[in-house]
């Protein structure tokens, strides 16, 4: 099986994916999070992720399983396609 790798916008960070969004206020920003949460419950896989006013931090991980895995790959690519 490959090594999941990182989609387009995201990096590795502390063996994580983790892209950081910026948008143009506050109710954008938080509607995004309302997308990808609906997304997320689908996919059963829960981002670890913070909002400050226009900007969403996100990172990926399945600590259940220790580390990346496809999973987190799959759900960064489905959060790309929400932008």
């Amino acid at each position: 099986m490959a090594e999941p790798q990182a989609p387009d916008g995201w990096s590795v960070v502390d063996g994580a994916f983790h892209r950081e969004f910026e948008f143009g206020n506050f109710v954008e920003a938080f509607g995004f999070m309302t997308r990808v949460a609906l997304v997320a419950e689908k996919a059963d896989h829960h981002p670890d992720w913070s909002n400050s006013w226009n900007k969403v931090t996100i990172d990926l991980v399945s600590h259940d399983k220790g580390g990346l895995t496809e999973r987190d790959e799959y759900l960064a690519e489905s959060i790309n396609t929400l932008l």
